[in-house]
């Protein structure tokens, strides 16, 4: 017998979420974070680093070095897409700004992906609301779309999606790959080339992108779940499974011939975890998702164990189990615990129909209060940036980034302010208009989300940079080794300060030990006096140390030949 479903929805419930509005949204969450600004340490100027090299035909496609360093991850398809990128952009358009256009494509997709795939879940005939004995309940395709907005709202609200969604690295690939093979297996019951195409590209993407092993779980795991919850009337189930099985099987061996595969799992016994951090990062990571996800599995709980099977809560339950054991077991946890937001924001959208009213309320207070705040301090800082006044924020920053030089910007202000406005003016709606709608509560934390996005790429974007970045450590380096400087040997560079030093400096590196040419040799603080074996440290003098402003613990050495070079 199946059991009762907890959703009690009326037509009213799922009136529509205008969409131009929706649209508003992620264009405002998409576009601010790559317009405008410089690679970010580390991942974000590595990867750079990788897709130049590349572009510029300095190294293999195959095998691609950066300062004679191969990538740390292993997957391929990343920087031959920024490759490519740059090679077909026009002459006018900057390396950087070419890279992020099929990023941010990934992104939007990644959003698409999501609304679409909790769509077609919601669709399932276990997902329905409970027909009322005269009528009035939500017809399916309205609350299959009232569902879907909220699952969207959800992704964006998550505090952890911002960042790092917004970075040119692999882990933005994978995370699209991994929304395309969530909507393939949620749209098979109703489609048939969309979710083919979608399977394909989404596992052997995955796999390309450095994450086989996920590619693998991810899709023997929806191979039982089409098996055993088929999601229709009609029984297409097993070429579905089949599909699956030898799409996952391709995907394995494009790994193995590639030499893809690698043993990443941490031990927390050896050392390797820090559970308090990770207890930290599942916390603020998922906010506002996960507390709505654990509402859903408590309230559909007695759909979660029927034997029907029932895949609008199996499918994204799979994915956020499978993506928080990756978090748990392998390096860096931030980046798996990313690609389970889709499937989380998907059980966070199944709670909508099942949420009370006073905790509708205590969302929207909170949220309220937590971007209003975080709004207007971006705001005063911002203020005390540009006129010194308050005083204390003013000398928090010159303190925290030390030689920054504040920067306006006309058409940075315009966009924050509209941003501003727009927040006001979706807090009133809020506040004044029908609460009917079923994604009501999760119109302010989305919101909210993008304003904080919005105001930390304009207002504060020139003084992240300056954080973030390697651009003065780079002009600092320049400026001390005057004009032509020639070759330069390095000794102990991070990926990262090679691309930096490459990109921004236009300089020419060689590693310590493959030629002695030089007349300047850089070195990280920390390698410094290197082995006698890839150097001879008493032909070398210090010129200077050259600190990152923003880290204390971020130092180069700038060394020149005592003698005539060789």
């Amino acid at each position: 017998m199946t059991p009762p479903t907890p959703a009690i929805v009326t037509q009213n419930a799922v009136s529509p979420l205008p969409r131009w509005a929706l649209l508003l949204l992620c264009i405002a969450y998409v576009v601010p974070g790559f317009v405008g600004r410089d690679p970010w340490k580390n991942a974000d100027v590595t990867a750079f680093g990788y897709m130049l090299e590349l572009a510029q035909g300095r190294t293999p496609w195959l095998a691609p070095l950066l300062g004679g360093m191969p990538p740390e991850t292993e997957g391929l398809l990343p920087y031959w897409l920024g490759a490519w990128a740059m090679q077909i952009a026009p002459s006018w358009l900057s390396a950087e700004m070419a890279v992020r256009i099929p990023f941010a494509a990934l992104l939007a997709l990644t959003l698409i992906a999501t609304w679409y795939g909790v769509y077609y879940l919601a669709r399932s005939p276990g997902a329905q609301p409970v027909a009322f004995a005269f009528g009035g309940e939500a017809p399916p395709l309205d609350y299959a779309r009232a569902i879907a907005d909220g699952a969207l709202l959800a992704l964006i609200a998550c505090l952890g999606l911002a960042q790092l969604s917004h970075e040119t690295t692999s882990y933005l690939v994978q995370l699209s790959c991994t929304a395309l093979l969530f909507f393939a297996v949620a749209a098979m019951p109703h489609r048939t080339v969309a979710p083919a195409v979608a399977l394909v590209v989404g596992l052997l993407g995955l796999t390309l992108a450095g994450a086989p092993a996920l590619a693998a779980m991810l899709g023997v795991g929806s191979m039982a779940l089409v098996v055993l919850a088929p999601g229709s009337s009609t029984d297409r189930r097993w070429p579905w499974a089949l599909g699956l099985l030898a799409v996952t099987l391709l995907a394995a061996w494009a790994a193995w011939a590639l030499d893809l595969w690698r043993w990443r799992i941490v031990g927390g016994a050896a050392g390797g975890k820090e559970w308090q951090s990770l207890v930290r990062l599942l916390i603020w990571f998922g906010w506002p998702a996960w507390p709505l996800a654990l509402w859903t599995l408590w309230r559909w709980r007695k759909q979660i164990v029927s034997r029907q099977g029932h895949r609008h809560l199996l499918l994204p339950l799979g994915f956020t189990a499978v993506s928080i054991a990756a978090t748990l077991t392998t390096q860096p946890a931030d980046r798996a615990l990313l690609l389970g937001l889709p499937a989380l924001a998907a059980l966070a959208a199944f709670a909508l129909p099942t949420l009370r009213r006073s905790v509708g309320a205590l969302i929207d207070w909170f949220t309220l209060l937590f971007f209003t705040v975080s709004a207007l301090a971006i705001w005063v800082i911002w203020i005390a940036m540009q006129t010194g006044v308050p005083a204390k924020p003013a000398a928090n920053v010159a303190k925290l980034a030390p030689g920054f030089v504040p920067q306006f910007s006309a058409l940075a202000l315009m966009v924050a302010l509209a941003a501003t406005v727009g927040w006001c003016g979706l807090v009133w709606w809020r506040a004044s208009r029908d609460r009917a709608p079923i994604w009501k509560s999760l119109v302010l934390p989305a919101g909210g989300a993008a304003l904080g996005w919005v105001l930390l790429m304009t207002l504060w974007l020139p003084l992240l940079d300056y954080a973030r970045s390697y651009t003065p450590q780079v002009r600092s380096v320049l400026a001390a080794m005057g004009p032509e400087p020639g070759c330069i040997q390095t000794v102990g560079l991070s990926r990262a300060q090679v691309a930096a030093l490459q990109y921004h400096g236009q300089l020419s590196l060689q590693r310590a030990g493959l030629q002695d040419e030089c007349q300047w040799l850089l070195a990280d603080i920390a390698s410094w006096p290197a082995s006698e074996r890839m150097v001879n440290a008493a032909l070398w003098e210090l010129k200077a140390t050259l600190p990152r402003p923003t880290d204390k613990n971020d130092h180069l050495l700038l060394l020149r030949r005592k003698g005539p070079a060789r």
